[in-house]
């Protein structure tokens, strides 16, 4: 149980990936609207029982769709509005999220794998310490964002090939968002 091996206690923060973790992510296309964002199953439910352990919960997610163009900043808010509102609803809550626009070939600061959103939420939060942070995501990109800034990685998914390619990057691997969740508990 990763609970009683960390020694999590209410000072901790959980760092969230979105595409691919908390929703279904859209294949060679972006999550442009409301209508698109489909949680994957137990997320709700997962984001209530982090709600009661983890001070702070907070989204970072590279969303290069609007550095293409493909979508607007106003367009990302109208989904996140709705996730948020659903997740609430379950009884979780989400304190804040950070977004990248930029392009990935232009390797901006904000963009994982580099720290920027990281620092920015540090600015926002100061009380944050990230050797007692956890980044739960399902990409490369989401590991070595955690393993810079030292938090523990948690790696999301059925079948991944990160787990094979880069083993050093992930202290723990999880099915799903949910599964994580209830081990925490169990």
């Amino acid at each position: 149980m990763i609970l009683k091996t960390l020694n999590i206690s209410r000072n901790w923060t959980l760092y969230l990936d979105r595409d691919g973790v908390i929703n279904h992510r859209l294949v060679d296309n972006y999550v442009r609207t409301p209508d698109e964002f489909r949680f994957f199953d137990g997320v709700p439910e997962a984001i209530r029982i982090f709600s009661e352990i983890f001070d702070r919960i907070i989204i970072v997610t590279n969303q290069q769709g609007i550095g293409k163009g493909l979508m607007t900043v106003e367009e990302l808010n109208e989904v996140h509005k709705k996730m948020m509102n659903d997740i609430r609803a379950a009884g979780g809550r989400i304190d804040k999220i950070y977004h990248c626009a930029g392009l990935k070939e232009q390797r901006p600061f904000c963009r994982k794998p580099q720290v920027g959103m990281g620092l920015e939420s540090k600015k926002d939060f100061p009380e944050i310490n990230f050797k007692k942070s956890i980044i739960a995501g399902d990409s490369k990109s989401d590991m070595q964002f955690g393993r810079r800034l030292k938090m523990k990685t948690i790696l999301i998914g059925e079948e991944n090939t990160i787990a094979l390619e880069s083993p050093v990057l992930i202290d723990y691997w999880f099915q799903s968002l949910y599964h994580f969740a209830k081990n925490l508990i169990s």
